[in-house]
């Protein structure tokens, strides 16, 4: 504790190690994101069969984050699970890719998403338990994060055209190897960031808003296609004659210009209902423009190009949304709030992403999948208007009217 102490005094000591671990964090996932379906492909699965095997994360999630928060808060260490989840990863990703029947391949996925879902939020404690009281700013180490899935993903793609679909197995590990490498240069830290149970009561009260349960509607709406877009449009570009690198390019620029965005929506955008809802609109809209832009491409540096608008709209999606799911809600329901929301239109989206768009997509071809994308996302840019022009013009409280003082 007194290394730690130390480097509260001195917090450039923490600020590199903690950098490089989110660098590398996030550099792993991306690896998944962007070139295991292409992996898959290549080992002879359909579309189909990626998209169902992608979409067990949701569910193996549901078991492992509270697992391995029980676990956290019962050892006071962080660092300490962190180094099991960073090591139980690296040996069921070389299970992943050593074997050779599908059965087997969805057993060892279980165990990979098992110590792989809950990486980020367990990397998230641990860095706040380490910046609580220094004077840094966790933003500062998101930015690590998003720098290491923009390099790693371009950097992959020309080493996997060159090393053939073996190379993900090499980069994998690597940064894994990385990841832990920096861990251990960490100084021990026993003390952990409190983040309270959700409470069965809690929840109830969250889903009795009709408000907020419509905007969780609409979100999932909106959603739903761009969880589908993260999927395939790696399967999507290689039906194009896509590099590896090209796939990677568009990884790229599709993150490069995010913390930007973050950084306009935070100091612009006004903390109003009517004007949050009218920007998630307006948002919305763009994403369908989005997947209207991506039915009509027949080349990859379309693509690549189209993924630049990735920053602005899933940035401005989610940061929005957030705000909005703070305002929808009285405050000691928030956090409950946060959490459904996190889980509707992170997981529950990517679940029914991965069967639906890979159905579609097996049968219909990429131009259908992508135009009943922009068909369902206008129907959701569609209820967050309605919602908008209801609160309008009779205003909105998050506390019932036999509540409000």
């Amino acid at each position: 504790m007194a290394h730690l102490r130390k480097n509260a005094e001195n917090p450039s000591n923490t600020l590199l190690p903690l950098g490089l671990l989110n660098f590398f964090i996030y550099g792993t996932m991306v690896i998944f994101a962007a070139f295991f379906q292409l992996y898959l492909l290549d080992v002879g699965m359909d579309k189909f069969e990626i998209g169902s095997l992608m979409a067990i994360a949701p569910l193996v999630s549901l078991l492992a984050h509270p697992f391995w928060r029980h676990l956290s808060d019962r050892t006071h260490n962080v660092r300490f699970i962190l180094l099991i989840m960073l090591t139980g990863l690296l040996v069921a990703g070389h299970m992943v890719f050593k074997v050779n029947t599908y059965t087997a391949l969805y057993v060892t996925m279980v165990l990979l998403y098992f110590f792989q879902s809950p990486l980020l939020s367990q990397s998230n404690s641990l860095i706040l338990g380490y910046i609580e009281g220094t004077g840094l700013k966790f933003s500062t180490y998101r930015i690590w994060g998003s720098l290491g899935w923009a390099f790693i993903a371009l950097a992959s793609g020309l080493v996997i055209d060159q090393a053939g679909h073996n190379g993900i197995s090499l980069l994998f590990s690597l940064t894994l190897m990385l990841a832990i490498g920096t861990t251990l240069v960490l100084p021990s830290i026993r003390k952990t960031t409190d983040t309270p149970w959700m409470k069965s009561s809690e929840l109830a009260r969250v889903l009795h808003s009709k408000y907020f349960i419509a905007f969780i509607v609409f979100g999932l709406m909106v959603s739903i296609p761009n969880a589908i877009n993260s999927i395939f449009f790696p399967l999507f570009m290689n039906d194009l004659g896509s590099s590896r690198l090209q796939v990677g390019g568009a990884v790229f620029l599709s993150t490069i210009f995010e913390a930007g965005a973050f950084t306009l929506l935070h100091r612009f955008l006004k903390r109003k209902m009517t004007y949050l809802l009218a920007c998630i609109t307006i948002v919305s809209f763009l994403f369908a423009l989005r997947w209207q832009l991506m039915s009509e491409a027949f080349t990859p540096l379309q693509i690549i190009m189209i993924q630049v608008l990735h920053s602005v709209t899933f940035g401005g999606f989610f940061y929005v949304g957030t705000r909005l799911t703070a305002l929808l809600l009285p405050r000691p329901f928030r956090s409950s709030g946060q959490a459904v929301y996190t889980f509707a239109l992170s997981g529950l989206a990517f679940l029914l992403a991965g069967f639906l768009g890979g159905w579609l997509f097996q049968s219909f071809g990429a131009v259908i999948m992508y135009r009943f994308g922009v068909t369902l996302t206008l129907f959701g840019a569609a209820g967050f208007a309605a919602m908008w022009y209801r609160i309008y013009k009779v205003g909105y409280s998050p506390l019932p009217r036999s509540e409000e003082p």
